[in-house]
């Protein structure tokens, strides 16, 4: 069980706890972006450190851990020491969960891991709850069940799509994926029993999609014997 916690004060005490010598770099297997810092994130030091959870509470309702810290650099902390805030949280950002596992079987790099795990298959139910599950229930299980199996499927054909393309849309929700390569601003033009699609010269996805037309309707490549 891993849980995200708040950087309440006292949270942030216990991160000042955490010695220098304790964080161990790490390095993501994808990019995370990071929308407060606009830009990709690739890097980033882990620690943990022991915590109690629910200490505010009769002490009968504690419940003893592990918190577990990821930190990446600050990339606004010029401007916020400028506005005379020099201290530890304008040099990283961190972000802590709270652990019962046993480190014997996560160690900190393995529980950050698994966490993040679980922050991308949510960002997946985000997605779909944005899109097709936003429309449900309709009251009719069966019904639900058939449309909850056409939202995933069209949510991994969007997003395979958006990988063929070889752009920044490999990344994007689908959201952003059918405004900017399904939603074509397109004029259908027709001759000699020839369908031909006029697009905008100036349309910034238009590259992108002429790629992902001609990998989807071109032949396979052979393959060498």
């Amino acid at each position: 069980m891993s849980v995200t916690v708040r950087m309440d004060p006292r949270v942030k005490a216990t991160i000042t706890a955490i010695p220098n010598d304790a964080w161990t770099a790490i390095e993501y297997t994808d990019a995370v972006y990071d929308e407060q810092a606009g830009r990709w994130i690739s890097r980033a030091e882990v620690a943990e450190i022991e915590f109690t959870a629910f200490a505010a509470q009769k002490q009968t309702d504690w419940v003893p851990g592990r918190l577990v810290v990821r930190r990446i650099p600050d990339f606004n902390a010029d401007k916020k020491t400028a506005a005379g805030q020099g201290t530890l949280f304008d040099l990283w950002r961190f972000h802590a969960f709270f652990t019962t596992v046993d480190p014997a079987i996560l160690d900190t790099v393995a529980a950050d891991k698994t966490h993040r795990g679980h922050a991308i298959i949510e960002q997946v139910h985000a997605d779909l709850k944005g899109s097709a599950l936003a429309h449900l229930p309709s009251g009719v299980f069966t019904a639900n069940a058939a449309w909850l199996v056409l939202a995933v499927i069209a949510f991994n054909l969007t997003r395979a799509a958006a990988t063929l393309t070889d752009t920044d849309l490999r990344r994007a929700t689908t959201a952003t994926i059918r405004r900017k390569l399904i939603s074509v601003p397109a004029r259908v033009a027709t001759s000699a029993r020839r369908v031909t699609l006029r697009l905008t010269v100036a349309w910034p996805w238009k590259t992108a999609w002429t790629d992902l037309f001609d990998r989807v309707c071109d032949p396979p490549s052979a393959i060498a014997s």
